[in-house]
């Protein structure tokens, strides 16, 4: 934090403010290493970590997420991207734009939308090939797919976009004026919407692991509660974004968004309520079952609650997470 005097909306002053980082790209020899990549690789990794260490305690093979990662990545970085292109097209194909651009992923601009959309198609091939329920391995890597948006936001910090409108709140994001919209290019200090949603994000995991643990969830619903807390932090910070955006009776077209797939969410947990978790059986490589896991197979199977429930109990015991995920 800064104690420096900022100006902002309505001739206000900010006490104190956020200061934005000088650069996000530094030059190592021939290479730039830019923050914006590293803050996605970043998220990427411990997502996969988070994720692995949920998906063997519910019963799946150690190593398992990484092999649907190697799929499901990919497939989501391109789905984000496409996303953000054809709903923001006027950079590349509007006037002045420059199609090239949109192959420039390194400079910012992933969809999460497209990106949840496209890497579940990747994770779903992979779940095909490998014999695993794709709900069961979506309710296992939820938590970390929000770890994973909440660190991939600090790239946001580093490029100085996607910011709010002007604020003169003590948190306040300072923006250098290279970066501001011509609207605001006398105002210094802005909603500093990389934070909302980066806080709201390891809320919503914490909610999620609790969730999880407390009702059991299974077949896909925590995954789908997921998407439903996502929804609801991301309407309400789209709404004090200032990035240019397309529209829909004057709304912006990511509000439309979160409404139908948090609605979505919302109505797939409510026709699957009351259902018991699967109970995994996937034998490790040495031939052994873990507690809770029937002697042979690979499906998921339906069990009564009280099965699910001792099931649980036991790869808690064995396999807790260190980080309480």
């Amino acid at each position: 934090m800064t104690g420096e005097l900022a100006s902002a909306s309505g001739g206000g002053a900010a006490l104190a403010s956020i200061p934005s980082p000088s650069e996000g790209v530094w030059e190592l020899g021939p290479v730039p290493i830019r923050a914006y990549a590293l803050a996605i690789i970043a998220g990427i990794v411990l997502a996969c970590w988070i994720s692995e260490k949920r998906w063997v305690a519910r019963g799946g093979r150690p190593g398992e997420v990484l092999d649907i990662a190697v799929w499901a990545v990919p497939f989501g970085i391109v789905g984000g991207r496409i996303y953000h292109v054809l709903t923001t097209p006027q950079p590349y194909f509007g006037e002045g734009g420059d199609p090239l651009k949109a192959f420039a992923i390194w400079e910012g601009g992933l969809g999460i939308w497209g990106a949840i959309a496209f890497g579940g198609v990747g994770a779903w091939i992979a779940c095909r090939r490998m014999g695993i329920p794709l709900p069961a391995f979506a309710d296992a890597i939820a938590p970390g797919l929000l770890v994973a948006q909440a660190v991939g936001r600090l790239g946001n910090w580093f490029n100085q976009e996607l910011f709010g409108g002007p604020s003169d709140l003590p948190w306040a994001l300072e923006i250098d004026r290279e970066h501001r919209p011509l609207e605001y290019l006398d105002v210094a200090t802005f909603h500093p919407t990389f934070l909302y949603e980066l806080l709201w994000n390891l809320a919503a995991a914490a909610v999620v692991v609790w969730a999880d643990r407390r009702f059991r969830l299974g077949h896909g619903r925590a995954f789908a509660l997921y998407v439903a807390l996502y929804c609801t932090g991301r309407l309400w910070i789209e709404l004090l974004r200032t990035d240019p955006a397309n529209e829909f009776f004057g709304v912006r077209l990511n509000v439309f968004t979160c409404l139908v797939v948090g609605l979505a969410a919302v109505a797939y947990m409510v026709v699957l309520r009351g259902r018991p978790r699967e109970v995994l059986d996937r034998r490790g490589d040495d031939g052994d079952t873990r507690p809770g896991q029937r002697p042979a197979g690979t499906a998921a199977v339906p069990v009564t609650s009280a099965d699910a429930e001792a099931a649980d109990r036991a790869g808690d015991d064995d396999h807790r997470p260190a980080n309480g995920s």
